[in-house]
């Protein structure tokens, strides 16, 4: 019966301590250097500073980032699949700002349309990147730039 016990009180510690080794491997989340701060793409939505949510409707998009296929043409670039490139990651540090990209969106949170058109895009970013995606890099631009007025002429 002792042994049981035992076990039984070892099983938690146990579990602390294989969930404590995953987080401890987990890869680098995808961050983006502006000056001396840094904004990373939270690992928790509690951890966040910023919520963002995308949606697949453009009429109730706050933001629209669109996908171009040249990087001269983009407002933000994102390249880190060219041969020789450094994999290089941010410091997060105290004023590091985190963004959580939700399923929903919160009252005031930006929304983000992923627009095939950049005639009606806020921002152009170009992605080529092993550890970004483009939902990534939208997520980031606008946390960067924060949420700006919706253009004029709408969809």
């Amino acid at each position: 019966m002792l042994r049981l016990k035992i076990l039984a009180s070892a099983i938690p510690l146990i579990a602390a301590a294989v969930l404590a080794r995953v987080e401890l491997v987990s890869s680098q989340r995808p961050c983006i250097a502006i000056g001396t701060d840094t904004l990373q793409i939270a690992d928790a939505p509690w951890h966040a500073d910023l919520h963002v949510s995308f949606t697949d409707d453009p009429a109730l998009a706050t933001v629209r980032v669109a996908l171009t296929d040249r990087a001269e043409s983009a407002d933000f670039t994102v390249i880190d699949d060219a041969e020789g490139a450094e994999d290089a990651t941010c410091t997060a540090t105290a004023s590091t700002q985190f963004i959580a990209v939700s399923a929903h969106p919160s009252t005031g949170a930006p929304v983000i349309y992923l627009s095939p058109d950049e005639r009606w895009a806020d921002y152009r970013i170009f992605v080529s990147s092993k550890h970004f995606s483009a939902r990534d890099a939208a997520a980031l631009i606008v946390g960067a730039h924060g949420e700006r007025p919706r253009l004029a002429a709408a969809f």
